[in-house]
């Protein structure tokens, strides 16, 4: 298939024919085709709440600490992309079309989560941080792919709602594991040279191979559907395949960018310039204010106790995440994607502000609670916004050039924060989270910059019988 170029309302009527052949898939089939996605978002459950404070640990600088979380961002802007587009012109027989790069990333994403809670010097665990970002993207990538493989326009919105609800449910999994793993005798006592607590080694564990075992079951319980023109997909394989097609593919994809795609450029560049601050500070930040623990030798039982306080809040954030997720297409029905973002958004940002007003620890909880409902839409409303916009072909390469509009802004928060963090932010991880939420404001009016056509509404959210 050659690259598409044209404007979006061609693009849909291009589209839409292809969608409508595709059976309607029951609830349970879209359950187990996104299966995978609760390993992959307890892998990303356990990273965000605990890699800040093994950093520190292993005696990292607070201000350094943005540019250890470079591994997710860069490798994300690399790897998504191209795997990707090879996805996009991978298919055999047996493995399908996606399912071989669930089953690597998931099996190198296993690997670093059993090695990370036993690294010995900073330099290893910022290296092990590379391999599992690695892991996570090659196995993620796929799957926001496979909801434009496999489901009709009209149960599109159903499936990235599911796989917003994974995230919640994985990541809320991770963040129990040290109120969970008390029960079976493991406590927040460290054992080791590297200090790191017995519970954040367990649940490192328990993630490699939850990862493999969630992957395997979507791999055994879904299949793929083949190419629709299989002659005109083969000669394209064979003419253009390998890495180096995979770059040409993204440079094409690139100059053929849809528009709605162009005009979501501001609202991903707020909202994750500001994200990850969130996971950088929060845990050092209700240690400090909440604990009195500054970092883990002032104050060591302050700090682990900091560090268990801060996964109960990602827990609550991802319990408002999951709970919202399937909310979203009646609200969003009656209002629109964009104002449902913009607001959302909004809601997030008061989260984050709440958080400046008092020391005592439950203020965390209900800000993050708050910032969880944010991030139920933030992971679904643009996805379902762009999936509409772009030819089924390349779903895959614009999935993941859609993730450099997550990832640049990444780079340039961990470029600039160690700059600003002595003076702007007077050196005070909850000053961080401030900001974080400045850019949630910034990111809800820029909402109002992506234009869709009605037409695009409608086929997302459908409205009557049958709807969901």
């Amino acid at each position: 298939m050659e690259p598409f170029c044209g404007s979006d309302a061609t693009l849909n009527a291009f589209v839409q024919p292809i969608m409508k052949d595709k059976p309607r898939l029951s609830f349970w089939q879209i359950w187990n085709m996104s299966f995978g996605f609760l390993g992959i978002q307890y892998g990303f459950g356990l990273q965000q709440a605990n890699m800040s404070p093994i950093f520190r640990y292993l005696n990292a600088e607070e201000s350094a600490i943005p540019a250890l979380w470079l591994a997710g961002p860069i490798t994300g802007l690399l790897v998504q992309p191209i795997i990707g587009a090879m996805s996009d012109r991978t298919w055999s027989e047996r493995w399908g079309r996606r399912k071989p790069y669930f089953l690597v990333g998931a099996i190198i994403t296993s690997f670093a989560l059993i090695l990370m809670p036993n690294s010995s010097a900073l330099w290893m665990a910022a290296s092990l941080m590379w391999l599992l970002d690695a892991g996570l993207n090659i196995t993620m990538e796929p799957f926001r792919a496979f909801i434009g493989d496999k489901l009709n326009m009209q149960q599109r919105n159903l499936g990235f709602a599911v796989q917003s609800f994974f995230v919640g449910f994985g990541q809320t999994l991770a963040n129990l594991m040290p109120f969970i793993l008390p029960v079976f005798g493991i406590t927040i006592v460290a054992s080791g040279e590297n200090n790191i607590p017995d519970f954040v080694k367990y649940s490192f564990y328990i993630g490699g191979v939850a990862i493999l075992g969630a992957v395997f079951w979507t791999l055994f319980t879904t299949d793929e559907y083949p190419p629709e023109n299989r002659e005109e997909f083969e000669r394209m394989k064979q003419e253009k395949r390998g890495l180096f097609h995979a770059f040409t593919e993204v440079f094409e994809a690139l100059r053929a960018m849809p528009s709605t795609m162009k005009q979501l450029w501001w609202v991903k560049f707020f909202t994750w310039y500001g994200l990850p601050l969130m996971w950088q500070y929060l845990s050092l930040a209700i240690a400090r204010h909440a604990f009195n623990a500054p970092d883990a030798t002032t104050n060591p039982t302050g700090f682990a106790k900091g560090l268990e306080w801060s996964n109960l809040c990602f827990a609550l954030f991802n319990v408002g995440c999951f709970g919202i997720s399937f909310l979203l297409p009646p609200i969003a029905a009656r209002i629109g994607r964009r104002s449902t973002h913009a607001v959302f958004l909004t809601i997030g940002s008061l989260g984050f502000f709440s958080m400046l007003f008092s020391n005592d620890k439950m203020t965390y909880l209900v800000g993050m609670t708050l910032v969880g409902l944010a991030w139920g839409s933030i992971m679904s409303m643009p996805y379902v916004m762009l999936s509409t916009s772009v030819p089924r072909g390349r779903m895959g390469v614009y999935m993941g050039l859609f993730n450099g509009f997550i990832v640049v802004p990444q780079i340039v928060n961990m470029i600039t924060i160690p700059f600003l963090y002595e003076n702007v932010l007077n050196n005070d991880p909850r000053n961080a989270l401030v900001l974080c939420g400045v850019c949630l404001v910034l990111a809800a009016a820029a909402c109002f910059l992506v234009k869709e056509s009605k037409q695009a509404e409608q086929a997302a959210f459908p409205i009557g019988a049958g709807g969901h």
